[in-house]
């Protein structure tokens, strides 16, 4: 039979963290206070850098290469894990507890761990697991058993999302001509708005973002005011439609349902390279000139951006 697809829209990740040292996977914790402790010898591979793929050119004619691009490999993490139940008449269901949250699925969900207070997460698969069936096993219950995951993204997340979100710019109402001329101090009215929003990833990771243009609006478009990154696309957005761009997936949707990848400008970069850097970044939110005249009681077009901090 196939393996099976793991459902992954439950809690957030982390949800039941409460200790340092815990290690939450498939809805069972691992660590301080549980039936499932930590061997001494600690996670593997949490904290390490992954492996990288280089994309160096050895030069033909003088020593050394070229230097090229460097994408890091998938993340393997190892934990030993010691299974011990509070009396060995339990021993049979903390096992069967266990082997239910290793088992075999395709789908990735959160693997979240925390440690000296930060609590991160990455999203993962089970590799390997072993129990061994031993003697201390079969008179008391327990075990020290390992389970591997793999992780194919190996950035490691924050487990709260961030969200920033902007209008299109609005001109200042400007001086009042009307009322019976200019007084000291000028009244300039209201400022505008800019459309310019400001997103911080606090890891040492990029980070890919999921950014949302909601209608009356067409030709949206964001721009990374530091290099002029953009993407831009050619569609326009009713006042009750999303148009769903997720730059870690790669893909741009409307409401939830339809593919408008087709949709991209030629001034508008691939989706996948569209990265929240480590630090703060700015971005403006514009659309075609003209196709949005705004006002009191209309719907007002928008750019939002969430994110997690990512680490490696």
């Amino acid at each position: 039979m196939p393996p099976t697809q793991m459902k992954t829209a439950i809690a957030p990740p982390g949800s039941l963290i409460t200790h340092d040292g815990q290690i939450q996977w498939a809805g069972l914790l691992f660590g301080p206070g549980t039936d499932y402790e930590i061997a001494d010898t600690g996670l593997t591979g949490w904290a390490d850098l992954p492996g990288l793929d280089s994309g160096d050119v050895l030069r033909p004619d003088q020593h050394g290469a070229w230097p090229g691009s460097q994408w890091s490999q998938a993340r393997t993490v190892t934990a030993p894990i010691w299974l011990l139940p509070a009396q060995p008449a339990q021993a049979a269901a903390v096992a069967a507890q266990f082997r239910a949250a290793t088992a075999v699925h395709s789908g990735e969900q959160w693997l979240a761990v925390r440690l000296h207070g930060e609590t991160l997460a990455c999203r993962a698969r089970v590799s390997q697991r072993s129990i061994p069936q031993d003697r201390m096993f079969l008179t008391q219950g327990a075990a020290k058993a390992t389970v591997q995951w793999v992780c194919a993204d190996p950035r490691r997340f924050s487990i709260d999302e961030q969200t920033v979100s902007t209008g299109l710019p609005t001109p200042e109402n400007g001086l009042n001509w009307q009322t019976g001329g200019l007084s000291w101090p000028l009244d300039w009215g209201a400022p505008g708005a800019t459309g310019l929003v400001t997103a911080v990833n606090a890891g040492d990771a990029p980070a890919n973002p999921v950014i949302e243009f909601h209608g009356p609006v067409r030709r949206p478009s964001l721009t990374r005011l530091s290099d002029g990154l953009r993407i831009e696309y050619d569609i326009a957005l009713a006042p009750s439609d999303v148009l769903t761009v997720d730059t870690g997936a790669g893909t741009v949707v409307l409401n939830g349902t339809t593919s408008r990848m087709h949709t991209a400008t030629a001034w508008s970069t691939p989706e996948l390279l569209f990265q929240l850097d480590p630090g703060t970044s700015s971005f403006a939110f514009r659309c075609e000139p003209g196709s949005f005249t705004g006002g009191a009681g209309k719907p007002q077009p928008a750019a939002s951006m969430t994110w997690r901090d990512a680490h490696w």
